[in-house]
């Protein structure tokens, strides 16, 4: 199966060398990343050519958003890829850690499987307080309209692109990964997590832990997307 990686990035140059190196890094002989995409953001520092230096595809989407970066990538996808594979360019996520993350897709038990910081170890201050809140309370939510497993919005990700074309996904900002597992729970795919690692970030500035305006932004939107998925369409029935 044929993987590719999308990572948006928005002045990441500390960061964004060392995520590809640990994508390539860690491979199985029937596993490797084939194609490792970044897609900037508006940076203004050197993250493109740091990402282009590390052997990355570098494409460029103006449109602020982190919805709107993750789309611009999809469009990059070859028509043989298998499986997508979203991490984000600040070095929070390990990711050599990847494999653990396809396994359940390569051994046809997920559609979509999602990296839980939740279950697995984080560095003590990766997550600030109203993080971890805004995250139990949108987890919380998911389990209780879908009833399934959810335990993280987490960004490390990676879904059968079949699966993610299935999901017609539009969000253009902080609703993305929200929007995504609950489209993913309401039409009934194969929903999987696995624990995987968090670290503080590497360096650089946060966009929006670090920022309580951008939190509660970020926090309102998640709820909104929420909602507004389960009411789409009619709601799922208990």
């Amino acid at each position: 199966m044929k993987i590719c990686s999308i990572t948006p990035v928005l002045n990441e140059e500390q960061n964004i060398r060392d995520v590809i190196f640990e994508l390539k890094k860690n491979t199985l002989k029937d596993k490797r990343i084939d194609k490792i995409i970044v897609v900037d953001n508006g940076s203004t520092d050197s993250t493109v050519q740091v990402a282009i230096a590390a052997g990355a595809s570098v494409v460029s989407e103006p449109q602020k958003g982190y919805g709107a970066a993750c789309l611009r990538g999809i469009k990059e996808i070859d028509s043989e890829c298998d499986v997508v594979l979203f991490i984000d360019g600040d070095g929070s996520d390990v990711a050599k850690e990847w494999l653990r993350i396809v396994e359940p897709i390569f051994e046809q038990r997920a559609d979509i499987v999602v990296g839980s910081r939740v279950l697995g170890d984080s560095e003590r201050g990766a997550l600030s307080p109203h993080q971890r809140f805004g995250n139990m309370l949108a987890s919380f939510l998911l389990r209780a309209l879908y009833g399934k497993r959810v335990t993280d919005l987490g960004p490390f990700r990676a879904l059968r692109t079949d699966a993610l074309a299935a999901l017609e996904m539009d969000d253009m900002d902080f609703g993305w990964t929200v929007q995504m597992q609950a489209r993913a729970l309401k039409q009934g795919l194969r929903y999987e997590e696995v624990p995987v690692s968090y670290r503080r970030r590497q360096g650089g500035v946060s966009k929006i832990s670090g920022n309580l305006w951008a939190s509660f932004l970020a926090g309102r939107k998640i709820l909104r997307v929420i909602f507004g998925e389960y009411f789409r369409n009619g709601s799922k029935s208990f």
